[in-house]
């Protein structure tokens, strides 16, 4: 509803097998995914798009004014790969010593991929060299990374094998022998900051494959506009529905339950804007739902209170004895949706989380209104020639 970052990127498949296409690009996503949430990016959109021989990642970013930003947001996590020595290295080590000498011939890297790329990191940390002191970063690999990684270093004992980030060399390691740990390290003169960043970027997701950006556009919040308002008057007359059919239905008690329940929404949108919670149609959806129960929550209480004063009991009796006999069937019905709800945000997608976020605010708030602010302005009734007024409340 607020406008945003339309971002579309290109992902180089040039290193990975065919087969391997699909669940590369779907890698790539999930990492996206997880690289913006970790800056606060509320709701992302992140979808791939594949045809004959393009691979696609667009990326919609909601609330982002900053084109530069979320740019860089993105591309600061860091491609890592690890090559081998081709099998013909001498020849084109010889090659490019030759070709040295010739400006316009462009140098052949000896070196050529492997499959142990930054999609089998678990964690990269910061550590120092035990004899020169220098900053580096230390590599954990998953079990699946660690058997590649023993197989690359099995053949390729006595042999350099070069890590490169981002493209660039930054270190040719000789393998002393086969490493069965699934452990690394890449050492590369950094400096302390420098080290302590590529750790960092590392964690929050190697890309799995190298992306480039195609396209960048700025989307204006009118569209957010339009939906924003319209729904806002979908609501005012919604909310207006409720007021008259709790007021005709419920009278005195209705009007009470109505006071109460903009004072919920105001709550509610006031918890959005201190977390802050970046409102979609998704948002929004789940803000209506949490509205429902709230208002379910007083019609069940108004119930036993009418029960109760048809039995003769009096005025505060049945306060007390409404909100006493109908709790469990709030409690209930509000805490199986939490558990949906808590459900949906674990699993679901970041959609399906801003629906679900949405609704676990609304729901305690619910119980909060229900149970305090409903029962506070009926209790200030006691006592009142209101209470005396039989038909306000039957």
């Amino acid at each position: 509803l607020q406008g945003g970052i339309h971002l579309v990127y290109e992902a180089d498949m040039s290193g990975i097998p065919t087969s391997d296409y699909s669940s590369s690009l779907q890698g790539l996503r999930d990492v996206i995914e997880r690289r913006v949430n970790l800056f606060g990016v509320k709701e992302p959109t992140v979808q791939t798009q594949e045809s004959s021989n393009q691979h696609r990642l667009i990326v919609e970013l909601a609330g982002i004014d900053e084109p530069a930003k979320a740019i860089e947001m993105i591309g600061q996590t860091p491609y890592l790969e690890f090559k081998e020595y081709k099998e013909n290295y001498q020849e084109i080590i010889d090659k490019n010593v030759e070709a040295r000498e010739k400006v316009e011939v462009a140098l052949e890297d000896p070196f050529q991929l492997t499959s142990l790329t930054g999609k089998y990191l678990k964690k990269a940390e910061l550590s120092f060299d035990q004899t020169t002191y220098q900053p580096l970063v230390s590599l954990q690999f998953d079990d699946e990374g660690a058997k590649i990684f023993e197989e690359l270093t099995s053949r390729n004992i006595g042999k350099p094998l070069a890590i490169y980030i981002d493209g660039l060399p930054i270190s040719a390691p000789t393998v002393q022998e086969k490493i069965s740990q699934g452990k690394a390290q890449i050492s590369g003169r950094f400096t302390l900051e420098e080290a302590k960043t590529l750790a960092r970027n590392l964690n929050a997701g190697a890309l799995p494959v190298p992306i480039t950006l195609i396209s960048q556009e700025t989307v204006g919040p009118a569209l957010g506009k339009i939906a924003l308002e319209k729904s806002l008057q979908a609501g005012i007359w919604g909310l207006a529905a409720v007021v008259i059919f709790m007021t005709i239905f419920y009278r005195l008690p209705g009007l009470l339950a109505s006071l109460a329940l903009v004072i919920y929404a105001i709550l509610n949108l006031t918890l959005f804007k201190t977390i802050p919670v970046t409102l979609t149609l998704a948002g929004l959806g789940g803000f209506i739902l949490s509205i429902g129960m709230a208002v379910d929550g007083n019609i069940l209480i108004f119930s036993r209170m009418r029960e109760e004063l048809r039995q003769g009991k009096t005025f505060a009796i049945a306060v007390e004895e409404g909100f006493k006999r109908a709790w469990p069937a709030i409690w209930d019905g509000n805490f199986t949706l939490l558990i949906v709800a808590v459900i949906l945000f674990s699993f679901g997608t970041s959609f399906v989380k801003g629906f679900a976020f949405t609704v676990i605010i609304g729901t305690l708030l619910s119980m909060f209104s229900a149970i305090i602010i409903t029962k506070s302005f009926l209790r200030c009734l006691v006592g009142t020639k209101l209470e005396k007024a039989k038909f306000l409340w039957h």
